[in-house]
Parts: structure tokens; sequence; C-alpha cells
């Protein structure tokens, strides 16, 4: 027996749905991910002993995900 699926019918789930009620463990750590996630100060750039130019850790949102 085969049965017809309506593919309107279909819900699809993907890791992108967040609830809005967030526990304090992941609000936590997702203002740490922000607050990261910045660039390197122009003043550090501008240091005369520095060889670094920019942020390594830096995270595009669409590119690396965080896996919280």
């Amino acid at each position: 027996m085969v049965r017809y699926i309506d593919p309107s019918a279909i819900i699809i789930t993907t890791t992108a749905c967040f609830p809005s009620q967030k526990s304090f463990i992941t609000k936590v750590k997702l203002g740490k991910a922000k607050k990261q996630n910045r660039p390197l100060p122009h003043w550090f750039r501008l240091k005369t002993d520095t060889k670094i130019r920019w942020n390594a850790k830096r995270r595009n949102w669409r590119h690396t995900k965080l896996n919280i």
C-alpha cells in the first residue's frame, strides 16, 4: 500500500528555528559570541610591535554556526 503525502502538509524543521524564550546559559553564550565577533580596534593595529592585522576568529552568521 502506497500513501500519497500532500507536499503542503510537510513541516520542515531546521536548526534555524530558535525559541524566543531562551535559557540563561544560552543567552550568556550568545552574548559572549556577539561581543567576540568584532574587528580589532584601530589603535591596536597602529601599535609598532604587533603583527596582528585582523581578528582571525571573526565569524559570519551565515557561514559558521555556534552549535549551541
